[in-house]
């Protein structure tokens, strides 16, 4: 996988996201719907609050995000706990191709949108795979940040953007202090 570096933009709002060390709620509490273990990827991983829970979980994890001092931080976690995380900067948002095909049996995504990403996120799904993806809906707007529309999706979009998919749980709205949209879905 190449690694890109790239400063600025973005459709993640770090600024509103709080500093959380537990996972998602959505990610942690849908366990049974998971692999047992395997390659897993978490894009726009941040701090690697997915990735430490990933590999905690026995997944041999990729972390991805653009932020070079959060992708320093989590390597450097990753090896002071022990564990199996491969930590990369990479700009999700190149257009330029970072995932092989059938690469991975789980890809979590948490609160970040890159609608141009879901074709690769889908083609980089092995089958049997999981895609756990959750985040904000048009309705976080009237809460504060993030306020772009390029960012939120609209009411229902989730499930259509993760065709041909098939979802095995899905939510939306008021979820651990944000508006959001949620998808457990699975490449048969």
């Amino acid at each position: 996988m190449g690694v890109v570096i790239r400063m600025g933009g973005g459709s993640r709002d770090r600024e509103s996201e709080p500093c959380m060390k537990e996972p998602s709620a959505w990610l942690s509490g849908q366990r049974s719907l998971l692999p047992v273990a395997g390659e897993s990827l978490d894009v726009a991983c941040g701090s690697g609050r997915h990735a430490i829970w990933l590999a905690e979980q026995g997944f041999r994890t990729v972390a991805v995000d653009r932020d070079v001092a959060a992708i320093d931080a989590l390597s450097r976690e990753a090896t002071r706990r022990g564990l199996s995380i491969r930590a990369q900067v990479v700009d999700l948002e190149t257009g330029e191709p970072f995932l092989e095909p059938d690469s991975f049996d789980l890809i979590v995504v948490v609160r970040y949108l890159h609608r141009p990403l879901f074709p690769s996120l889908v083609s980089a799904l092995r089958r049997g795979g999981v895609l756990v993806y959750e985040t904000f809906t048009r309705a976080q707007a009237a809460r504060g940040k993030p306020t772009n529309p390029a960012f939120l999706l609209e009411p229902g979009e989730l499930p259509g953007l993760v065709r041909p998919l098939e979802i095995l749980a899905a939510r939306e709205g008021d979820y651990e202090g944000g508006m959001v949209s949620s998808v457990i879905a699975t490449r048969r």
